[in-house]
């Protein structure tokens, strides 16, 4: 009995580390609460939309981020269902946003 606790102690370990998500910090979770994007995005998993790091590692300046959250390019992800566009984001929020998810890795 003991040595079962144990070893499924082990196994919800290691699956609680493979599914930790990087912590979004305060204010950029308000943000992205507020504009509606947790709805379609996660930082590390796919959901609707990319994860934020996949967004990441295509290399995109801040202000490009804000641009395509403006207004979307669809085959710039292929596989996915394409993105509303969201013009009514302010601008300074998206661009809050854009560069938290260039620092992401």
């Amino acid at each position: 009995m003991k040595k079962t606790l144990l070893t499924f102690a082990v196994v919800l370990a290691i699956a609680s580390a493979s599914n930790a998500q990087t912590k979004i910090p305060p204010n950029i979770e308000k943000l992205l609460q507020k504009n509606t994007c947790l709805a379609c995005h996660k930082v590390d998993v796919k959901l609707i939309g990319p994860a934020y790091k996949d967004v990441a590692k295509k290399k995109y300046k801040p202000e490009q981020i804000v641009e395509l959250i403006k207004k979307p390019v669809p085959s710039n992800w292929p596989g996915y269902i394409p993105m509303a566009a969201l013009p009514n984001v302010p601008a300074d929020e998206a661009l809050t946003i854009a560069k938290w998810i260039t620092t992401l890795k």
